[in-house]
């Protein structure tokens, strides 16, 4: 089970109120996306992404995030 680090939680918080991009490396694939909130779905933080393209609206599990980076503007 891979957890964040303090960093890379201020760095998501931040990204979800300046609407940034992210980039989240999970199961060995690489999103680029916008987080939209965080919150915790069946004892498990989560996180509700957009992605910019498509507007497909996904969650995406922490405990599932191998790498978080907000990507540079």
């Amino acid at each position: 089970m891979n957890h964040l680090t303090f960093r890379q939680y201020d760095a998501l918080e931040s990204a979800i109120v300046h609407a940034r991009r992210v980039a989240i490396f999970r199961r060995g694939t690489e999103y680029i996306v916008i987080p939209q909130r965080l919150r915790s779905a069946n004892a498990r933080e989560a996180v509700d992404v957009l992605h910019p393209t498509t507007g497909e609206e996904m969650t995406l599990f922490l405990d599932e995030i191998e790498r978080l980076e907000v990507v540079a503007t």
